[in-house]
């Protein structure tokens, strides 16, 4: 039996729940008490991972809807136009949550109650990727990416190359990396996922 699609505004109310479900998974396996911090921001472990989690609540939802929304754009404009914003709030995305999340995974068993929490949720990487997948499998369908193309490793180098980005932003600084814009030009055009132009004889250039 086929699950029914859930309308945009349901699955970001979906999303949420989940990541709700994730935050009372590991509370439940903490156990501790957290006491509140008023507006200093958070000053123990577990106020930091509140923290995560409240802005995870926020921002993954609406960066999902980001993803499914490309879907509305196969067979309109270019390929890599399409994608050029996607790179762009991916990598502001990644850079907002990792930011948030170096101050909350300071032990190992906060780490390994998140990877639990996240299989129990189903909120991992596939969440992502899924959708990006679904976009360039469907261009691929219409022509519009080239046959020679993954699309699953292709979603999954897009999104890698946003998290590098903010990754080495968070760590060495602005001053360092190429701007937000520049990398996320950088990203799509080395996909290299348009079809090669061909001759007049329909030879491949």
């Amino acid at each position: 039996m086929a699950t029914p699609q859930l309308d945009p505004y349901q699955k970001a109310q979906e999303t949420r729940r989940r990541v709700l479900e994730m935050a009372v998974f590991m509370k439940r396996q903490d156990g501790e008490a957290v006491p509140y911090s008023g507006l200093r921001g958070p000053t123990t472990p577990g106020q930091a991972v509140d923290m995560f989690l409240a802005l995870l609540q926020d921002r993954l939802p609406l960066w999902l809807k980001i993803l499914d929304d490309l879907m509305h754009l196969v067979g309109k404009g270019r390929v890599s136009d399409n994608l050029l914003p996607i790179a762009r709030a991916g990598i502001d995305y990644y850079a907002e949550v990792q930011s948030a999340a170096l101050p909350a995974f300071t032990s190992p068993s906060v780490t390994v109650r998140f990877r639990e929490a996240m299989k129990d949720t189903e909120l991992g990487p596939t969440s992502e990727v899924v959708p990006l997948t679904e976009y360039l499998a469907a261009e691929q369908r219409e022509g519009r990416v080239s046959p020679l193309v993954d699309p699953v490793a292709s979603a999954r180098l897009l999104l890698a190359g946003c998290f590098r980005h903010a990754y080495y932003e968070l760590f060495v600084g602005t001053d360092f990396v190429p701007s937000r814009d520049e990398s996320a030009e950088e990203i799509v055009r080395e996909l290299r996922l348009e079809p090669p132009a061909r001759t007049p004889g329909g030879s491949p250039v």
